[in-house]
């Protein structure tokens, strides 16, 4: 380990081989640091943290930290971070409450600097949160996904896999997969084909997905209505399928 002579790294850490430590940074009793992790100057990292191999944290980063939550009294909970995750400058990642006992942050992720996730969140892989963007409390992210700067999750919302989110925009509601949502308030603006197409998808399936949202999002039908007449009409291809599950599981109903 690579320890600036500043920095205070409890005995009780479990810190992996290779990682780095930079000056004025605090690692606290009840952390694991994997392999090949550089954690940069003035970083904190609180009890409860566990992070993978190959993370690297920037200056003034506050990771691990305990809920904003009220009803928050001290518990024992968890914050995760998957491998080759790049965490910049001040990101404030919270550890989980009792609900669900620990927030999840992928593999392959990106938080750009102020990128904010508060308790209970789960993020999946390859997520990139743009400069500034905020997550309340147990949002769900799903892999692929992509929030533009300064955007707000509201608290219990999901965000599709796939999805491209712009930038300052308010989710209030779930986001389904593979699309683009933009506007105040904020809308499904069709197929995120572009990424569908850099990320290996067919233009079959991106053509197949296009159908059913233009479908989803016509004032002429109902989400239920809409729904119906996709799976009489449309081909359930393994997209289409996760598209519906994704609304039928909804608890917050889905942007349209």
């Amino acid at each position: 380990m690579n320890q600036h002579p500043t920095a205070l790294v409890s005995k009780k850490a479990e810190i992996g081989e290779n990682v780095s430590i930079g000056a004025f940074s605090i690692i606290e009793d009840d952390v694991i640091i994997g392999d090949g992790c550089i954690i940069d100057t003035h970083v904190s990292i609180k009890s409860g943290t566990r992070l993978g191999k190959n993370i690297k944290i920037f200056h003034g980063s506050a990771i691990g930290g305990p809920p904003q939550d009220l009803k928050y009294a001290g518990e024992k909970t968890e914050l995760f971070v998957g491998d080759n995750t790049i965490l910049r400058e001040f990101v404030d990642l919270n550890r989980g409450t009792v609900a669900h006992g620990k927030t999840e942050i992928g593999k392959n992720c990106l938080f750009m600097a102020y990128a904010h996730a508060a308790h209970d969140c789960t993020v999946g892989d390859n997520v990139i949160l743009a400069n500034g963007a905020q997550m309340g409390g147990h949002v769900e992210i799903g892999d692929w996904a992509i929030i533009g700067g300064m955007a707000c999750i509201h608290q219990f919302c999901r965000i599709g896999e796939q999805v491209m989110m712009g930038a300052c925009f308010k989710a209030t509601q779930d986001i389904m997969p593979y699309t683009l949502a933009a506007g105040y308030p904020l809308q499904c603006m069709g197929v995120n084909a572009i990424g569908l197409k850099r990320r290996g998808f067919t233009q079959a399936t991106i053509n197949s997905l296009k159908t059913v949202f233009r479908i989803l999002i016509s004032k002429k039908y109902t989400t239920p209505e809409a729904v119906k007449k996709i799976e009489d009409e449309i081909e359930m291809i393994p997209e289409v399928d996760r598209v519906l599950e994704f609304i039928k599981s909804s608890k917050r109903g889905v942007t349209k």
